[in-house]
């Protein structure tokens, strides 16, 4: 896979996070926090600095349960996985977290497994036949990674719809069903603008960023790692909108 690197600066000179930092999670959780996405992985490099690597780790969860999810061609032994990984959140913070980078990260993190924890069930919703309702609920669940990476940076932005829609909006790059593709993109659009239309905190802004990301990756006017898709997280990093 070809690593594209984005460097940018503040007004002050110093570098911004760059894609390179993607390589350093996928080592070390075992899976790229970002799915791949270079623009990802400078969204979530926006994060404010005392929680990255618990953000990053909450991120590489839901690229874990997607993973488990599409990606597993038994749904028997997906839900087996996707309910090992949910009794694991339930407990954490209960005691020493299993010898799990993920998990690990996670509890040094002060994340709420509980929280999360409810994002495994939104994506046994997938196993069967999705109608609305199922992508409703699915979205509702996976959305809240938003919620919970707000809490952990401090942010108080609403980020229910940002959520949802980011997680329809990735669905619909994840399954190789274009029907399920379709109804989740016509799903996401009006929910990713609603969330763009609010000026994001300085701490919530990683998450405004990826809302950013993921309405370009919809429209598919730019290519991923366009200047202009760049310049316009750039301009969100400095202004919130």
């Amino acid at each position: 896979m070809t690593i594209v690197v984005f460097t940018m600066r503040n007004a002050a000179g110093a570098a911004k996070p760059t894609s390179n930092d993607m390589v350093n999670d996928a080592q070390t959780f075992g899976i790229d926090p970002a799915a791949g996405h270079p623009e990802r992985a400078l969204a979530l490099g926006y994060a404010p600095s005392a929680v990255r690597q618990g953000i990053a780790a909450a991120f590489a969860l839901d690229a874990t349960l997607a993973k488990l999810a599409i990606g597993t061609r038994d749904a028997m032994v997906a839900q087996l996985r996707l309910t090992w990984w949910h009794e694991a959140l339930l407990a954490l913070g209960s005691g020493e977290a299993p010898a799990q980078p993920i998990l690990r990260a996670l509890a040094a993190a002060g994340a709420d497994g509980g929280v999360l924890a409810r994002m495994g069930p939104g994506w046994e919703q997938l196993l069967g036949a999705p109608d609305a309702a199922v992508l409703a609920t699915f979205a509702e669940a996976r959305g809240l990674l938003f919620v919970e990476a707000a809490r952990l940076a401090g942010a108080s932005d609403d980020v229910r719809a940002a959520g949802q829609g980011w997680a329809l909006a990735d669905l619909s790059r994840l399954t190789v069903d274009p029907d399920l593709s379709a109804r989740a993109v016509a799903l996401a659009r009006p929910l990713l603008q609603q969330a763009a239309a609010q000026r994001w905190s300085g701490a919530g802004r990683f998450l405004g960023a990826l809302v950013h990301v993921a309405a370009a990756d919809l429209a598919g006017a730019q290519p991923v790692g366009a200047p202009k898709r760049v310049l316009r997280l750039a301009w969100h990093r400095l202004s919130g909108r």
